[in-house]
């Protein structure tokens, strides 16, 4: 994810941001956003944008790029499942 210092903007007796128009179109972003307030910061996203969703490949990719230590998840193989008799 990109992170880009932008300038907050005298607008009355309020203040603003310009957000790009390429990120306008890339996200679809019309005349509103909706404004959630973290704890770690603001998060704004379209108004009945519906999130995207990775395709399988696209989050072993974002996995990979994301560097972490995923080795603890391949305990999963073992978990006993093997042992329980199923009924068929």
């Amino acid at each position: 994810m990109k992170v880009k210092e932008i300038k907050v903007t005298q607008i009355g007796n309020s203040r603003g941001i310009r957000l790009p128009a390429t990120l306008l179109r890339k996200y679809s972003i019309g005349p509103s956003v909706l404004m959630e307030e973290r704890e770690d910061g603001l998060f704004l996203r379209p108004v009945n944008h519906p999130a995207e969703k990775l395709s399988w490949s696209e989050t072993a990719e974002q996995m990979i790029l994301s560097q972490e230590n995923w080795a603890e998840w391949d305990a999963v193989d073992s978990d006993g499942l093997e042992d329980i008799p199923w009924r068929t």
